[in-house]
This record gives structure tokens, C-alpha cells and sequence, in this order.
């Protein structure tokens, strides 16, 4: 290991500067900016899963990064294993390390690629066995979690992953798992047959693929030159598809027969991206700084909820997003036609032969059918599994590559098929185009847009409000245009200003009758007030909110807050209740419930909803909290094990209990806190007042004031006193 130096104790904040497309901003975390040039031998903790075909590391401590993922049936590490932990300064916070699986959100690369996550193993019923790990990004609040599972008798990792909205404010986010594959002269990256463009970061500019002819990342490809081939591609380059109606993307080493193969459903994971420091001298200066010998590689990289980087989509408030991937290696077949979790399988058609390759991930006895404009002309009974590969070759008796497909079955079951698609000669996509000034774009919906599209984006140089006060220059009381500035300006925890906005958008929404289409504008205006303490008129506005169907969930939530707070639980019960039929998964109130139904007495309830909450999500601690206070398994020293007593989780989870009033069991949290951060105490100070234990409060702020405040970097809606 090359160990990095303390990160600075000075606040960064770097809106401006680009990082990956968007904007690299870093507050509240530090960022790091000196590396060592010696390398220590250094003990990591390690979670292994092994089954009879795979071995696979994953360390918990380097943001649960899949450090090594290796075939036994071969003796080949399907993704680039870097003997070395060697950082350059790459991240976004700094430190960043080549190799194994990176996963990447809410952007890319993620800010805690470096830093330890929470993690737990589990013994699943079917034999499988999981590593699930979870983390909290301090700049928007957004949780993400992640398992890792392997099954006894399946080639291939299957990723789960658990995305969560846990404010009160749209959020967005994007995810780009980030295997690195080793690279040599033999290296292919397998896109799917129907990839024919490929974009460059914020689709600035574009390329045919694989046959590049013009000029990209300003190297002049106009004799046609093949980038999907690593040796070919001499300066830094990244490429992501277009788009594609296949489900897969890999890579190939044609000397070793071997490669690496990701599989999910395109529809909601479309992204496709390699990246390459390039097979040219920068390119090895650059493998010189991030390993000792283990060379070159490239980055495959698979997106969900993304096609390009920078491409966000918006998670709301409360709201969960679930997926799969999976990463398998496989052998022989080469260029893959077609994939899915079970099977993958290649056709080569020449005038004189059809050669078949099938790859499985499992054990099937399988049969391969070729077909001709749907007659059969070709079928084998075959065993197939990770080890036993199914390569024959067919005679053509004049056959047209189009009118020949393979399928393989397992019985009944559909593993796999591919058939060739005429698409002529495809147009080349069209980069996209900046946004226009303010001034120059004709509309206010187009400001609106423009503006929704900068926040979205997270851009660096643009800002939002630039173009929704422009709008609202022309018409001062659009409704998408004072809610959109007003909730900027409640992400800046400007209470008292978002309010007024939010109030011009009603006198027009309301000024033909008093129950309008949709009640958004109600439910902000409510938050606008819950984080001013006016609780009654925020009551109000999130009572009305509910009158439509898309703000519901919140606002049924913050009216459970409220009736909490007023110590009112049974009306609080049937508030949240009401929530939860909206969206079983918001996490937030299922944790509210335990506490209302252990406050309302109802103790075996609470109990079986504490187990069915941990079994929707592992890591929270809220209800990891409220098992304690039953004869229960779970006790205080296991869960600050849990949350690796992090003062950030412990102030996150206390914050859960202060919202509806529960300020005992906050402090309970926060007492658990071993780091002494100021923070943590200034809160206790808050709650004990709400206590009414005044000098216990006063003495929690002194006792802050003597912390030591380094790294104390305020940013959460709540720090706003």
C-alpha cells in the first residue's frame, strides 16, 4: 500500500470545477491531496465468497470495492487484479485506485470510493451466500446499499442494488459499476451487434463504432480504425453507446479465450462505457502511477439509471430504486452475439460454414436449435456448464446470415437466442447541445426546462437560477417556475425566501378554484414551514397536499411528524399507515411506525415490524435502535459495530428520533459517540432544551465548544439552528 496523508482540514468547495462532466463539488467532505511514494505492507479486512467456480474479495474498508473476482475452472482473473493498493489523485475527494469492481454512485467516480462502508454478511435459504454493504453520501443525503451474492452451482456475481431518497427534496443520482479488465494487444471490448455510435462524457462528441472514421478525442481515425481493439486506441479516450436493445457488454482476450461479460435488463441499465488511458506513452505513465507490475487495463464500465456520465435521473423524495447486474466471466465464444444470465452464444456465417458457440453459467442439459426462416436445419442434445463449452460448426447450404437464428433451451426454458437484424447503414448520432443564455431562449417553459436540466445535471459553470428568474422576470407567478426557485432556495436553507415563492405559484394555481391538478406547491410550501417550527401551518399545507395523488406518501409522513411532536400517536399511527400504502419501502416511516407502535404500547407488533423493517433494509438503524428496547437479541455494542461508530450515521439516525419529537431516544444515539465531534454535541445541546433540561444543555455546548473542530463542515437542512 501507498498510504495517502490527512485530508485537509480546510472546507473545499469547488462547485466550478468539472469533474467527470459535471460539477466537482466536494463540501462537506475532505479532500486529500498528498500520496506517499513508498509502499508498506498493510493489513485490510477482506470478505471472501467462493463456490466451486468462482473466488471473489471484496473489501469493506475501500468503499466495498471488489477487489479481486477470479474463474477457478481456468485459473484466470476475469477482472484486472492490481497487486498494489496505489492511489493517484483521480477521485473526486483525491485518492483512487485501479483495479477490481468499483461502484459508483450517486455520481461517478464516487466520493467514497476510498473510504470504509457499512457491511453484513448473509446465509441466505436457497444456499447462497451474500455480502451486503451500505453508505450515505453526505452531500445529498442519498443512501445507497448493495449486496453481493454467489450461489452454490452459478458462474457469475449477481449485484443488488438498493437506491433510497431518505430527504425530503428530489434528488438526483446515477450508478456506474466500474470493472477494470486487464489489457494487452489481444484485448476486445464486446459491445452489442446493434452499437453503431458511441458518445464521448455529456455526448459532446460522437464516433461510429467500431469502425471510428473521422476525428475523436482530436486522433484522426479517417483511414478506419477498429476502437473497439485496445491496441488501437493511442491517446485517453472513453466511448459509451448510443443506445442498444441488448442486455449485455464485455470484454474478450482473444490469446486466452477468456473475458468477462456483464448482463441487466436495458431497459433500466443502458449505460455501456470503456475508458482507456490509451496504448501510447501517457497511457503507461499513467499504469506506472496506479500499479507496480501489473500493466495496462481498461475501465468496462455498466450504467444504471444512465447512459452517459454525466446523466442523472432523479430520485424523489422517500423514493426507492431496486436493480440487478451481474458479472460473469466466460470462455471461447468471443465476440458474443447475445447474452442473458443463464447462456451467451456466438454465430459466425462465412459462404461455407456456420460455426456455434454456447457458454452457460451453470449446468443444463440444454439443446441448440438453428433454424432458417423459422425451419429447423440444425439440432443438438448437449450437456453445457461453466466447463463443458458447446462449439460446433454447420455446413451453409447457401444460407443468408439474416435469416439464420440459434436458440438454446433447457427443456422448456429459453436460455438464450440470437438472430442477425438488417440495419442498413445507420445514421450517426448528433452531440448534444449546450444550453442557451437566459435571454436568448423564447419561452418560459424552456427557461423552466433549461434550468431543471442544469440542476439535474449538477453543471458546473451554468447555474439554475439564472434561468428561472429570467422566467419569472417575464411572468412572475408561473407555477413551475417559483416552485422550482423555491426549492433552490430550500436547498440552501432559505426557509423564509422559499416561502414566498411558494405562495406566488398558489395565487395562480388557486385562482380559478381551490383544488388544483397537482398539490406539489402544498407540499413544498409545508416543508418551507416544518423548517421554520411553524408546525400548525405547515400541518395545513401537508394536509392539503394530500388532496392529490402524487404527494401523498411525503406528506402523510411529515403530518405523522407533526402529530408525534404534538405526543398525539394514534392519530400519528394512522398518518404514517396511510403513507406506507403509497410506498411500503419508504424506510423513513416504516422506522416512524416501530417507534409510534412501541410509544403506543403495541409491543408484539412492533416487534414483528421491527424484523420485517430489517428485512427491507439491513442498515436501519433506527429500528436496529428500537430492538433494544425489547428482551431482543440486539445489543448497542453490535449495532455501533454495525455503524463503525461513525459520528455522521449516529447524527443521521438521531436526527430519524428529533423530527417527530422522540429527543430521549436521540440522545440515546448520540451518546453512543466515541469521536468527540462537536457536532454531535451541539445536537445533544438541541435536544436537551426540547427536554427542557437546561443546564445539561448548556453544558453540551461547552463541552463542544472544547472539541476540536477539524472537519466539522456543516450542511445538513437540520445544522440550520
Amino acid at each position: 500500500t501507498y498510504e495517502v496523508g490527512d485530508p485537509d482540514k480546510n472546507p473545499m468547495f469547488l462547485e466550478k470545477r468539472v469533474y467527470q462532466g459535471s460539477t466537482g463539488k466536494v463540501y462537506p467532505y475532505p479532500t486529500t491531496d498528498k500520496i506517499s511514494h513508498e509502499k508498506t505492507d498493510k493489513e485490510y479486512k477482506a470478505i471472501y465468497l467462493e463456490n466451486k467456480y468462482l473466488k471473489v474479495m471484496i473489501l469493506p474498508e475501500m468503499g466495498g470495492r471488489i477487489q479481486r473476482a477470479y474463474d477457478k475452472t481456468n485459473d484466470y482473473d476475469f477482472v484486472y487484479y492490481n497487486h498494489v493498493i496505489k492511489p493517484a489523485l483521480v477521485g473526486l475527494l483525491g485518492p483512487w485506485i485501479s483495479g477490481g469492481i468499483e461502484f459508483n454512485w450517486p455520481q461517478h467516480h464516487r466520493p467514497t470510493t476510498f473510504q470504509p462502508v457499512d457491511y453484513l454478511i448473509k446465509h441466505n435459504e436457497d444456499g447462497s451466500k451474500s455480502l451486503w454493504i451500505n453508505d450515505i453520501d453526505q452531500m445529498y443525503g442519498t443512501k445507497g446499499a448493495a449486496s453481493f451474492t454467489l450461489y452454490p452451482d452459478k458462474s457469475y456475481i449477481e449485484i443488488s442494488g438498493q437506491l433510497y431518497n431518505r430527504t425530503s427534496l428530489p434528488q438526483t443520482f446515477l450508478w456506474w459499476a466500474n470493472p477494470a479488465v486487464p489489457a494487452n494487444d489481444h484485448t476486445q471490448s464486446i459491445f452489442p451487434p446493434d452499437v453503431h455510435s458511441v458518445y464521448d462524457h455529456g455526448k459532446r462528441d460522437v464516433s461510429r463504432f467500431p469502425i471510428a472514421t473521422g476525428e475523436y478525442y482530436k486522433y484522426d481515425y479517417s483511414e478506419g480504425v477498429d476502437i473497439s481493439r485496445y491496441k488501437n486506441i493511442k491517446v485517453p479516450t472513453s466511448y459509451m453507446a448510443e443506445r442498444s436493445d441488448y442486455d449485455f457488454v464485455g470484454s474478450y482476450d482473444h490469446q486466452k479465450r477468456a473475458g468477462i461479460l456483464h448482463v441487466a435488463d436495458h431497459h433500466i441499465s443502458p449505460g455501456k462505457k470503456q475508458w482507456t488511458w490509451g496504448n501510447g506513452d501517457f497511457g503507461r505513465a499513467w499504469d506506472r502511477n496506479l500499479t507496480d507490475e501489473d500493466g495496462p487495463y481498461v475501465e468496462l464500465m455498466t450504467g444504471v439509471y444512465t447512459d452517459n456520465q454525466p446523466d442523472f435521473t432523479w430520485l424523489k423524495p422517500f423514493e426507492e430504486k431496486t436493480f440487478k447486474q451481474y458479472f460473469m466471466p466466460y470462455k471461447e465464444v468471443g465476440e458474443v452475439k447475445n447474452a442473458s444470465i443463464h447462456a451467451m452464444v456466438n454465430i459466425e456465417v462465412t459462404q461455407e460454414n456456420i460455426d456455434l458457440c454456447v457458454y452457460s453459467t451453470g449446468e443444463y442439459d440444454s439443446k441448440v436449435v438453428l433454424t432458417h426462416k423459422d425451419q429447423i436445419i440444425y439440432t443438438k442434445e448437449v450437456s453445457i456448464s461453466p466447463t463443458q463449452i458447446f462449439k460446433d460448426t454447420v455446413v451453409n447450404e447457401g444460407y443468408d446470415a439474416l435469416d439464420l437464428k440459434v436458440s438454446v433451451y433447457s427443456g422448456e426454458k429459453l436460455l438464450v437466442e440470437y438472430q442477425e437484424i438488417d440495419q442498413g447503414i445507420p445514421e450517426l448520432a448528433q452531440p448534444a447541445k449546450a444550453a442557451l443564455p437566459p435571454k436568448e431562449i423564447k419561452t418560459t417553459e424552456e427557461l423552466f426546462l433549461n434550468g431543471q436540466h442544469i440542476e439535474q445535471y449538477r453543471h458546473a459553470t451554468f447555474l439554475p437560477e439564472d434561468y428561472y428568474l429570467e422566467g419569472l422576470n417575464r411572468d412572475e407567478y408561473d407555477i413551475r417556475l417559483n416552485n422550482a426557485y423555491g426549492v433552490l432556495l430550500l436547498r440552501r436553507a432559505q426557509f423564509e425566501l422559499a416561502q414566498t415563492y411558494f405562495e406566488k405559484a398558489l395565487e395562480r394555481l388557486t385562482e380559478l378554484n381551490p383544488n388544483p391538478y397537482d398539490s406539489e406547491t402544498y407540499y413544498n410550501l409545508g416543508l418551507s414551514q416544518f423548517y421554520q417550527n411553524n408546525l400548525d401551518d405547515a400541518f395545513a399545507s401537508f394536509y392539503k397536499a394530500t388532496w392529490t395523488n402524487e404527494q401523498q406518501e411525503m406528506s402523510f409522513y411529515y403530518l405523522a411528524v407533526i402529530e408525534s411532536r404534538r405526543h398525539n400517536y394514534e392519530e400519528a399511527l394512522e398518518f404514517v399507515n396511510k403513507g406506507l400504502i403509497k410506498n411500503a419501502h419508504n424506510i423513513k416511516a416504516r422506522a416512524l411506525k416501530a417507534v409510534l407502535l412501541r410509544k403506543l404500547n403495541k409491543k408484539h407488533e412492533a416487534q414483528m415490524w421491527l424484523d420485517a423493517n430489517l428485512s427491507v433494509d439491513s442498515f436501519d438503524y433506527v429500528s436496529h435502535f428500537e430492538k433494544t428496547y425489547y428482551n431482543s437479541d440486539a445489543t448497542i455494542d453490535e449495532i455501533n459495530e454495525l455503524m463503525r461508530y461513525d459520528h455522521e450515521t449516529y447524527l443521521l439516525t438521531a436526527i430519524d428520533y428529533g423530527e417527530a419529537g422522540f429527543y430521549e431516544e436521540a440522545l440515546k444515539v448520540l451518546n453512543q459517540d466515541i469521536s468527540k465531534k462537536p457536532m454531535i454535541h451541539y445536537y445533544r445541546s438541541f435536544y436537551l432544551r426540547q427536554l427542557a433540561r437546561s443546564t445539561e444543555a448548556v453544558e453540551a455546548v461547552e463541552f463542544a465548544n472544547q472539541c476540536d473542530p477539524t472537519y466539522t463542515f456543516p450542511n445538513k437542512l437540520e445544522d440550520v439552528a
